[in-house]
């Protein structure tokens, strides 16, 4: 912003008899118009009505609006331009899923006729633990009850008890796809992927460990897009917080596929990221191997942002205990294909991200060792590069963040951004499979 100068004004030598006269007869008003001593006849004036005192907070309504932050429920259940927790959001299914349809998340407003006004406790907490709706229709695995099972059910009673306190809003949210009208054959595929149950506590860890557990395999339900999905779409529990994929949006009204970070301990991972590093990303979407964009983005904003550091700092440490899966393929590039690559880096990168690949201070996130870069599934580092990195709004501001990174998309074609997509998985010891101009066509 351009600072503005401010102009004092002087008053002239000619103008301080006008000046007295004015002051003289204000005083002369003020005491002209002075109360008198009250007569004793006269009634005493009333007090002042004291403000009512703010009602008192209930504590275990309180308690729910952490733990629905923890979850993130009001992400998923706020459609663009909707009110909080009225549901309609549209779900895509991935490929080869697509022509199956959408899913739209459901209204949780307390309103009687289309959220869950008229639901019992009971019937919520069957929903949390058991996924199965009020009505007794099976709930579809896009709300993630096979991670919500794990919450205590006193938790479970405190996000019931806060999101009867929000806003009713009478909004019915649009038909899911036929082919999820029909909700029988979640009998069967619950039988096969669904266990039912608590969190029970590890005796050999330590409280903190247990608590940081409890939170990223529960309400934080990370292993939802941290993890890879069979042909059914369930998480693989070989697999688990490996990295995953999932449909979001890359710019307005266009849906591509994203790809989730591996959150082991393996190097392509999390593995050259300390608990101070997690914990601060959690809690800031910032720390000195990377910043937040992306579907990230709601996660920090609408949720991990409101943590406690102390429930931030749980969750990195067992993250950071999460044993390494690194099963991705190492290219080896010809001469030609580095030569091409490095060029096409030091065009367009290495001002922010220098030639070492570990970035600068408030500049740019290391490109050595990124958990992006190295995913087994390329489409957030193509999404990157075509579309550029931002905060989202409302996102934490830490000393030391990163710069908005931009669009490319105009500026390298298909092949190139292939060129370097390769050239940044194989260089610095990164390690990631190949990326084809087909990839990058596919996200743009």
């Amino acid at each position: 912003m351009q600072n503005t100068k401010q102009k004092r004004n002087k008053i002239r030598p000619l103008a301080w008899p006008l000046a007295l006269t004015i002051a003289a007869l204000g005083a002369a008003v003020l005491v002209s118009t002075a109360p008198m001593a009250q007569d004793a006849a006269a009634p005493a004036e009333a007090p002042a009505a004291e403000a009512p005192a703010a009602p008192p907070v209930d504590p275990l309504v309180q308690k729910g609006e952490y733990l629905a932050r923890a979850g993130n429920c009001i992400s998923c259940h706020t459609r663009p331009g909707g009110e909080p927790f009225a549901g309609g959001l549209a779900f895509s299914l991935p490929a080869p899923y697509t022509f199956l349809g959408q899913i739209h998340s459901t209204n949780i407003t307390p309103d009687a006729e289309t959220g869950i006004g008229t639901w019992t406790e009971e019937q919520f907490i069957r929903a949390m633990h058991e996924g199965v709706g009020a009505d007794g229709s099976r709930l579809l695995p896009a709300f993630p009850y096979t991670a919500f099972t794990l919450t205590t059910t006193e938790d479970v009673k405190a996000i019931y008890a806060y999101l009867k306190t929000v806003a009713p809003v009478k909004y019915t949210a649009p038909s899911n796809g036929i082919a999820f009208a029909m909700r029988w054959p979640m009998m069967f595929w619950n039988a096969l992927f669904f266990k039912e149950g608590r969190y029970q506590p590890d005796a050999k860890q330590s409280d903190e460990w247990n608590r940081g557990a409890y939170l990223v395999e529960g309400l934080g339900h990370c292993s939802a897009c941290h993890t890879p999905r069979n042909l059914l779409l369930a998480e693989r529990s070989d697999k688990k917080f490996s990295g995953g994929t999932q449909p979001d949006l890359v710019a307005e009204g266009k849906v591509r596929t994203w790809s989730a970070a591996n959150l082991t301990s393996a190097p392509v991972g999390l593995g050259g990221w300390s608990v101070d590093q997690i914990s601060k990303y959690l809690k800031l979407g910032h720390s000195t191997k990377a910043g937040i964009f992306g579907p990230m983005n709601e996660v920090i904003v609408n949720s991990l942002q409101h943590l406690t550091n102390e429930d931030a700092k749980a969750m990195a440490v067992y993250i950071k205990s999460l044993p390494p899966i690194d099963d991705v393929p190492k290219q080896t590039l010809t001469e030609e294909q580095k030569t091409a690559g490095e060029a096409l880096y030091k065009k367009h990168c290495d001002e922010c991200h220098i030639a070492s690949g570990r970035g600068a201070f408030m500049k740019a996130p290391p490109v050595a060792g990124s958990a992006i870069v190295q995913a087994a599934h390329p489409a957030s580092l193509i999404n990157v590069i075509l579309y550029g990195a931002k905060v989202g709004k409302g996102g934490p501001a830490p000393f030391g963040a990163w710069e908005d990174m931009p669009s490319f998309a105009t500026k390298m074609n298909d092949a190139e951004i292939a060129t370097l997509a390769n050239f940044l998985r194989s260089n610095w010891d990164n390690k990631g499979g190949p990326v084809t101009a087909a990839d990058v066509a596919k996200q743009r």
